[in-house]
């Protein structure tokens, strides 16, 4: 183990070793994104998960790798960027995926001293608190979206739970009860929790102050407010100006703090933020499982 290594085993998830969650080091530590988790359980209007080389954006990946696959490409990483973080973002829902958990074991067996990070929908996250504790899982992030059952439905086109698909406001509601539920149990439980609201003018520009009042509440440490990527079922639909996250932003940071530098990162992204080799190009693949 390396002297960062060393380091950070004895620290416990030091945040500003975190580029996703500390702005001082972004351009400073990398991660590595680990597409491990290809199945979702809710079907967000403005997401398209696909599988290639030329999009940069969150759920897209070059492939879907295995638990084994992803051990290889930490230590790989390692060995070329100043790594701190090893995250499972998707490119489906890393709750929802048993490969979520197997590649978290192999991480804190060949590498402890690596913060593990995971994003998440929120909505089996209270059922998982105890497995991630288990696997010493230190930050975690949350997408929340709106706090109103009619405005999720414009958001979301389908919410499965329990074997059952919920649609409408009853999917939302759903969906943003569990949520608030798991935010609250994490928090409790000691890890840190960050919360990515993706803005969408004409549909929850009202919520998203309620969000930030609502999870500062619940403990979470940091928002992350993101401009909508027009794509699917969203792409007619007009992203927020420069102008309109900015005063989003300065709206909520009195509620909670605020992260500037996402850059919005595809699920096998790898480095230091902003600091990527750039991909051959490729022919994009959609997938719906």
């Amino acid at each position: 183990m390396n002297i960062l290594g060393r380091f950070l085993r004895k620290k416990a998830f030091p945040l500003d070793r975190h580029p996703c969650f500390s702005e001082a080091a972004h351009s400073r530590y990398g991660r590595v994104h680990l597409p491990v988790a290809r199945g979702c359980n809710i079907g967000c209007k403005y997401c398209l998960r696909s599988l290639n080389l030329t999009e940069d954006r969150p759920g897209v990946s070059e492939r879907i790798i295995s638990p084994a696959e992803a051990l290889e490409k930490v230590s790989e990483a390692r060995r070329k960027y100043c790594i701190t973080v090893a995250g499972i973002a998707g490119p489906g829902e890393s709750l929802a995926n048993a490969e979520t958990f197997e590649t978290f074991r192999l991480i804190e067996k060949h590498h402890p001293d690596l913060i593990k990070c995971l994003s998440t929908n929120g909505l089996l996250l209270s059922d998982k608190i105890a497995l991630l504790k288990e696997l010493r899982v230190g930050t975690i992030t949350v997408t929340v979206n709106t706090l109103d059952a009619a405005i999720g439905a414009e958001i979301y086109g389908f919410v499965n739970f329990n074997g059952k698909t919920y649609k409408g406001e009853e999917g939302a509601a759903l969906l943003i009860e569990r949520q608030k539920d798991g935010v609250g149990k994490a928090v409790k439980a000691g890890f840190t929790v960050k919360i990515n609201t993706v803005l969408i003018p004409e549909v929850n520009k009202s919520q998203v102050f309620a969000i930030a009042r609502e999870y500062s509440a619940l403990g979470a440490h940091i928002m992350n407010i993101i401009p909508l990527i027009p794509v699917s079922q969203m792409k007619e639909r007009k992203p927020p100006t420069c102008g309109e996250l900015q005063e989003a932003r300065s709206a909520c940071e009195p509620y909670i703090n605020q992260f500037r530098k996402c850059r919005q990162c595809r699920a096998d992204a790898c480095g230091i933020p902003g600091l990527e080799e750039k991909k051959p190009a490729g022919s994009p693949e959609y997938f719906h499982a």
